[in-house]
């Protein structure tokens, strides 16, 4: 159905888009609501808080605008999964229209905060106050869209009775490392359907062992970051077979490595091979000129606590990127792409992780992921849920353009101020 060009027609796309969506919130009567929700997070405003949307959406109501968008994000017992698989459902044929999906981006992101009583806020990793959640995004050349999102419950939280009952974290929620949220994430897209596609993440998730095993036990293929300490079986090494049983105690079925026959580190393995290993490629046209780097790539073994083992983990690739002019290499990857797969073809999925990043940055910057103010389990979820449902929206209408095209203006337009229209608080009229 052809619904024109346009501002009229982007607005018409939007009542249709949104329309799709509201039968997953359960109510009729949240319809609106989640319609001027993600009106105010499209609609230009330094701040996307409830507050500030309510007095650009209905500037001569803002009190009850106020209200009806705090009890939508709140308070309102509607499912975020259910929203988000709406979502996916609308975007993902436009999306594959311009290719299959090749990735499942696994990543995480942080938000300072201040105080301790708003949910999930602790020390993390980079030393930052802050909470950090934990998303699931799938993506092709032209777009991604992220289709899960966890807040990680630090221990001390998860294991906090009051703090738990003042920011109502649901029962069912339990301490979980962020490697084993986004397992959980990606059993659940398994589960529901979702076009399978290699899975890509950073060193955080790469390192943990039982996350690529996890990966790899549900049938998918992983690119992923791991740090220059991993150790591994060189190529062409692997570990000592077990011990031979000679009668007496118990016999052992386990792989061995001793000190003159064991595995080394990522960082060795690279610095030990030839000039001819290290070829330049170039991955993807860049803001100003191409992206290029030098890289290699072997087949290895992973030996992290193979000696529990009864036998050497399968070969995979391990790529390593040493840009030039650097002292040391920068950044390694492992990888159960199949062993006939190109160099290129290795470095260019391994860097499809940018489309994450740029998510980010438009949800943060453009929506306001981040702007929530409330401190409770249920509205941080709710707010980064109808975000990602109003991000859909613009991936729909830009076409997944990339960074470096020009920017368009909203396509959803704030309403006109009424005649005679006073500010609150202000003592003369606009």
């Amino acid at each position: 159905m052809d619904l024109g060009s346009g501002r009229h027609g982007s607005e018409s796309r939007f009542s249709v888009y949104v329309e799709a969506l509201t039968a997953a919130l359960g109510h009729a009567d949240r319809a609106g609501p989640f319609r001027s929700y993600c009106t105010g997070l499209l609609l230009p405003g330094p701040r996307k808080s409830v507050e500030p949307m309510a007095a650009r959406i209905e500037p001569a109501r803002v009190q009850a605008a106020h209200q009806s968008l705090h009890h939508l994000v709140a308070k309102a017992d509607w499912s975020d999964e259910a929203v988000l698989t709406a979502v996916r459902q609308q975007l993902l044929p436009g999306i594959e229209r311009h290719g299959a999906i090749r990735a499942w981006i696994v990543d995480d992101t942080g938000f300072p905060k201040k105080g301790t009583h708003s949910v999930g806020v602790a020390r993390q990793y980079c030393g930052q106050l802050g909470k950090v959640a934990v998303s699931l995004s799938i993506a092709n050349d032209r777009a991604s869209l992220p289709i899960a999102y966890r807040l990680y419950l630090p221990e001390p939280w998860a294991n906090d009775p009051i703090r738990r009952s003042k920011a109502a974290v649901p029962d069912a929620v339990r301490f979980q490392t962020k490697p084993q949220i986004a397992l959980g994430q990606i059993r659940a897209a398994a589960a529901a359907g979702v076009p399978s596609a290699a899975v890509l993440t950073d060193a955080g998730y790469g390192v943990d062992t039982e996350f690529r095993d996890g990966v790899t036990e549900l049938g998918l293929l992983y690119v992923v970051g791991i740090q220059s300490s991993t150790s591994v079986w060189a190529p062409g090494t692997a570990p000592l077979p077990p011990k031979r049983w000679r009668g007496r105690g118990r016999p052992t079925s386990l792989i061995r490595r001793d000190p003159k026959h064991k595995p080394v580190s990522i960082k060795e393995l690279a610095q030990a091979l030839p000039k001819r290993a290290w070829r330049r490629v170039t991955w993807r046209e860049g803001t100003n000129a191409p992206l290029v780097s030098r890289f290699a790539a072997v087949r290895v073994r992973p030996a992290h606590r193979d000696y529990n083992r009864t036998s050497p983990r399968p070969e995979e690739w391990c790529l390593i990127e040493w840009p030039k002019g650097e002292a040391v290499p920068t950044k390694y990857w492992l990888s159960t792409l199949p062993a006939d797969t190109r160099l290129r073809d290795l470095v260019d999925l391994a860097k499809l992780r940018w489309r994450i990043e740029r998510d980010y940055q438009e949800l943060k910057q453009e929506l306001g992921l981040g702007h929530y103010e409330g401190r409770g389990w249920r509205g941080f979820h709710h707010h980064a849920t109808l975000t990602i449902a109003a991000y859909g929206f613009l991936i729909s209408e830009r076409g997944a353009i990339p960074p470096s095209a020009p920017r368009r203006r909203s396509p959803i337009q704030a309403p006109p101020l009424p005649r005679g229209y006073r500010p609150r608080g202000s003592p003369n009229s606009a």
